[in-house]
């Protein structure tokens, strides 16, 4: 199912959605925060998928829990260096992990800049202890507002060298490219990749203006490509790049069951589209269980997942020589 002579990458992987309930019992405790929970059991329910929620926005909430917790910078740094130990574990030889610094200060008024610094730190010591390679994307939380935005644009500039990408994430109804236009600007000035979360929650236009308006050359879900042909060819001829994650589109409801999942329709047309897990965590899930998911319930072939696969070092947000050397290191 998955080839173990080929590279395991997870390009899309919330950090701060994936804060294992165990750490955020863990960090309650030790900064005598209250949560809705007695006892580590009654707060897995609450911090976990259990099956399929409403909208994105419900999923979404699951997700505070686990930035409530974070009352120090220390937190920051150990959430984020958890993070590389459980990409270890789940046997990923390069991950991509993103963040919002806005999101993971806003509970405890964390100085932003100091955030990102803490997770750049946490990240690049688990990468060092476990041998996986690492990259960071900074995310927009779009819900929040553009004035808000800009601020964590500035936080995440403080430190472009140590940052990879820019994405953009949260509201995409109510809160479309349009307003971030500026920011990605910034982003792309910096140096930065750009992705961005696009037909998850909305339309294809919205896929369309994330590309055109942003500079998007991935997109964070996608599902909505599938009612534009004209998109998919468009995507297909670019090299725009899916980031799909099944499981969650489930979870979110953005598909009605995983079984009319889009991935088949993504490779028919040939996109360059890749597996990944969004919020391990949230969603308790690995990505192994993505890879089995997509043979096993939306049907893809063995040659498929190994497209699948291959494809993810190739949207990777690495230089040639470096993909060429994570493929090395695996032949």
């Amino acid at each position: 199912m998955i080839d173990a002579k080929a590279p395991l990458v997870d390009l899309h992987r919330h950090l701060d959605g994936n804060i294992l309930p165990a750490t955020i019992w863990k960090l309650a405790q030790r900064n005598g925060i209250e949560l809705p929970a007695s006892s580590l059991e009654e707060l897995i329910p609450l911090t976990q998928i259990q099956d399929q929620t409403s909208d994105l926005l419900a999923f979404l909430q699951k997700l505070d829990y686990g930035v409530s917790v974070l009352a120090r910078l220390d937190d920051c740094y150990e959430v984020a260096y958890e993070n590389m130990l459980d990409a270890e574990r789940q046997g990923l030889d390069y991950v991509e992990l993103r963040f919002s610094p806005y999101y993971m200060s806003m509970n405890h008024d964390l100085n932003m800049a100091d955030v990102v610094a803490a997770v750049i730190d946490g990240v690049n010591a688990g990468s060092k202890e476990t041998g996986v390679k690492s990259n960071l994307i900074g995310i927009l939380s779009r819900t929040f507002g553009a004035e808000t935005c800009m601020r964590e644009l500035e936080s995440l500039i403080a430190h472009k060298d140590k940052i990879t990408a820019l994405d953009l994430a949260g509201d995409e109804i109510n809160y479309p490219a349009h307003m971030y236009k500026e920011h990605f600007a910034k982003g792309r000035d910096a140096g930065w990749q750009i992705t961005v979360h696009a037909g998850e929650a909305d339309g294809p236009q919205s896929i369309w203006n994330a590309i055109e308006m942003l500079g998007a050359t991935r997109i964070g879900h996608g599902v909505a490509a599938t009612q534009d042909p004209k998109l998919m060819e468009f995507m297909a001829k670019n090299k725009i790049a899916v980031e799909s994650c099944p499981t969650s589109n489930y979870q979110t409801a953005t598909v009605k069951s995983i079984e009319s999942h889009p991935l088949p329709t993504f490779l028919e047309n040939g996109l360059l589209v890749c597996l990944n897990t969004d919020d391990p965590a949230v969603s308790n899930i690995d990505l192994p269980h993505e890879y089995k998911v997509a043979s096993e319930v939306i049907g893809l072939t063995d040659e498929q997942l190994a497209l699948v696969q291959r494809n993810g070092v190739a949207a990777a947000f690495l230089s040639d020589s470096d993909k060429k050397a994570l493929l090395t290191s695996k032949a």
